[in-house]
């Protein structure tokens, strides 16, 4: 009977428990898999039309490229008169050979105004020009649209990044696809006359099957991408405009959807069989999350004494490890070291703040790599780093490994494909020298590093009394400072002029400030500017500055003036109200006011700065970037700054005496400016060969002791020919005294 029993009860919870719960898992099973299949479908689907909208997109950015393109040459004086010459060597040199060396064109073809070809580049070199005849049935049509453009004056196409009027479309070019783009020649100023109807036509091809292919794969993660003229599995047909299908592009399709339920199906038919066993699993879970939490709560700890970028001890950490080892009455030398890495807001600011970070990691590795094991590291905050360091054999040592680290931050550091160069300035206190209490010998080193930063960075200095002596001078030349604000007549803006290169005529002046101290003398904007950005006078200065410029430059006639900006000054919100205040007062124009900004500046995403310059830029004053290609300058960032004119440092000036680099760097910054609309202006120009060169290249203006030095307002006043109007104008600058400004 009870065997009975047992058979019915097994039975009973086969039939009520068991089945009906292995029925449900079953049913869920087989919906949850339909329902994967079904979206592993949608997801493939999804994906193909995204790599085909993908191939559809570049294609058609490759046609707005190759015509963006064409216009670098083609729109250009020199172009119009050297093709109407029929010089052919000029023609290879910057419409063919360049074009194709530059920008990758694979053929080039000029046709004179009744579309007869006058010159041909292909397959890499210059060719005959019946060259074009094997192409020609395919281009005429376009260059037939392309005059039919220029007849009916159609400049639809033009705007501020199109030119010119063009025609361009997908063909096949000698039994290959191919982009073709007709683009007329024509001067880009009024020197050059271009009859209506007799332009020629600049023809570029891109074939499609060459390297845009490797370019789709390497970028866009295709697998096995290549041109076929039949379609085959994955493709996206290639159109012309007249709809015409001349090839496709074809691909291994990329299918998450099918990836996905391939790992995953396994994983549910595990799940129901571990369904079975569930018991066993609670306790395998159960156990796992015990350790797990064992584990967080370590990690925690962990992680609060160290930090989490560069897995170094934090400044709790390294508190505590110091005040430890000065209680164990130490017998050897003991260094705590400040360490502060040099450039290295320019390197958040220029390549963003993951290459920051990135930088900071590598630092980190290096320093622990330089230093031996029972030497303690930190990392406190920033681009600041703390040391305490073991003299085993006495100070001489720590000398020797001071010294390394600051080799070791030297040396170049790769980040994100960019060469970055730095360099760590180092504060040392030394126990029992210096004090035998942490915070004591923290001061000290801090001292010393401020002492590093301030006599030329990339050192490092060990505390000293005179090192506070050294801050003492620093804030009294900042209470100095603030005297010479409150109207002692201390401060003065001189001018240098700057010329046109082409007419050698003064178009402006560059206001520079002075600081005749009554008992030092002339101080260096170099030492004051920093000490006022840091104990916040600069934003008085800059307005004192200002507002002298601008008062100057309203008695000049359609002459324009120059005026430095700090990054400080930009990140008040209310600076481009107090710009157009000044302007409103002086009378003059906004359109004459331009103002000098560095790259960084330019470049930093902090909101108020962002919103000045478009303020700025809305009011019509000008931007400048100053010392343009030093520290962490790009000729790329040129596409993406919202900016008027572009100054080239002296440095690369003075290098064109003899470095063909430096040459071809100013070369490349003018052609880039030229081409996207900026002017530019060369700084520091001291002989006339630099002068003849920069205007053989194209520069616009041009600056330096060549034409004149900085000179007071009195002088150049006399220079720009209105010295009977200086007593009138000293009179108007001298209402608004340094003091006054401070006030406003």
């Amino acid at each position: 009977m009870n065997k009975k029993t047992q058979v019915k009860g097994r039975f009973r919870f086969l039939l009520t428990r068991a089945v009906p719960a292995l029925t449900l898992a079953l049913l869920i099973g087989i919906g949850v898999v339909a329902l994967l299949v079904w979206a592993g479908k949608e997801t493939d689907e999804a994906s193909h039309e995204r790599q085909a909208r993908l191939v559809r997109l570049v294609i058609s950015q490759l046609q707005t490229e190759v015509a963006h393109d064409q216009e670098s040459s083609t729109v250009w004086d020199d172009a119009v008169v050297e093709v109407r010459a029929g010089n052919f060597a000029w023609i290879d040199d910057n419409l063919g050979t360049w074009m194709h060396d530059y920008f990758g064109f694979d053929g080039v073809y000029i046709l004179d105004p009744s579309d007869r070809a006058l010159y041909a580049f292909t397959d890499g070199a210059m060719a005959s020009q019946y060259a074009y005849d094997a192409i020609e049935s395919e281009v005429a049509p376009l260059a037939e649209a392309l005059r039919a453009k220029l007849a009916a004056g159609d400049y639809s196409q033009v705007n501020e990044q199109v030119l010119t009027p063009g025609v361009s479309d997908l063909a096949v070019i000698r039994d290959r696809p191919a982009v073709v783009s007709v683009k007329p020649i024509v001067p880009h100023s009024d020197f050059v006359r271009q009859e209506a109807g007799e332009e020629h036509l600049h023809v570029a091809v891109r074939f499609l099957d060459g390297s845009l292919i490797q370019e789709l794969q390497d970028d866009y993660m295709f697998e096995d991408l290549r041109f076929s003229w039949m379609p085959e599995g994955s493709n996206q047909p290639l159109t012309t405009s007249e709809g015409r299908n001349i090839g496709y592009f074809v691909w291994q399709p990329y299918r998450p959807g099918s990836a996905v339920m391939a790992s995953v199906i396994p994983v549910l038919i595990g799940v129901l069989a571990i369904a079975l066993v569930s018991i066993a699993i609670f306790l395998i879970i159960h156990h796992n999350r015990s350790k797990k939490l064992e584990e967080s709560e370590e990690r925690i700890r962990y992680l609060a004494m160290h930090d989490p970028l560069t897995d170094l001890p934090n400044r709790m950490y390294f508190n505590d490890r110091v005040d430890r080892r000065l209680a164990d009455n130490v017998k050897k030398p003991l260094a705590l070291l400040y360490l502060d890495l040099d450039r290295f807001k320019q390197v958040n600011d220029t390549l963003g703040h993951p290459a920051g970070d990135a930088l900071i990691s590598e630092f980190a590795g290096r320093l622990r790599s330089t230093l031996r094991e029972d030497d303690l590291v930190a990392r406190i905050g920033g681009d600041e780093f703390t040391v305490m360091l073991s003299g085993r054999d006495g100070e001489r040592e720590i000398n020797a490994l001071c010294q390394r680290i600051v080799d070791a931050a030297r040396k170049p550091f790769q980040i994100d494909g960019n060469t970055v160069f730095i360099g760590v300035s180092i504060g040392a206190a030394i126990f029992p020298r210096d004090g035998d209490d942490r915070i004591n010998l923290l001061r000290k080193a801090d001292v010393a590093l401020y002492y590093s930063k301030t006599t030329g960075r990339g050192r490092y200095s060990f505390f000293s009394e005179a090192m506070d002596e050294t801050l003492g001078l620093r804030r009294k030349t900042e209470m100095d400072l603030r005297q010479a604000l409150l109207g002692e007549n201390q401060l003065s803006v001189y001018f240098q002029p700057i010329q046109s290169a082409r007419t050698r005529q003064i178009v402006g002046c560059e206001a520079l400030l002075r600081w005749h101290h009554p008992e030092i003398g002339w101080i260096s904007p170099e030492l004051f500017i920093p000490i006022a950005e840091e104990a916040g006078l600069i934003d008085d200065i800059g307005q004192f500055a200002l507002h002298k410029a601008c008062a100057a430059a309203a008695k000049w006639h359609g002459l324009s003036v120059a005026v430095n900006v700090s990054g400080v000054e930009l990140a008040n919100p209310a600076y481009a109200g107090k710009v157009e205040k000044v302007l409103v007062a002086t009378g003059l124009a906004p359109s004459r006011l331009e103002l000098e900004i560095t790259e960084s500046v330019a470049t930093d995403e902090d909101s108020a700065a962002v919103d000045n310059l478009i303020a700025l830029r809305d009011l019509g004053v000008r931007i400048a970037i100053d010392d343009f290609g030093t520290g962490f300058s790009s000729l790329g960032r040129l596409q993406s700054l919202n900016i008027d004119r572009i100054k080239i440092d002296r440095s690369f000036v003075q290098g064109l005496e003899g470095k063909a680099d430096d040459e071809a760097i100013i070369r490349a910054i003018v052609d880039i400016a030229h081409a996207k609309g900026l002017r530019t202006t060369a700084e520091g120009v001291e002989t006339s060969q630099q002068g003849d060169t920069l205007t053989r290249m194209g520069c616009d203006d041009l600056q330096g002791f060549l034409y004149a030095q900085p000179m007071p307002l009195r002088d150049i006043n006399r220079k720009l020919g209105i010295a009977h109007d200086t007593a009138k104008l000293d009179a108007t600058l001298a209402a608004t005294a340094p003091g006054d400004d401070a006030k406003d």
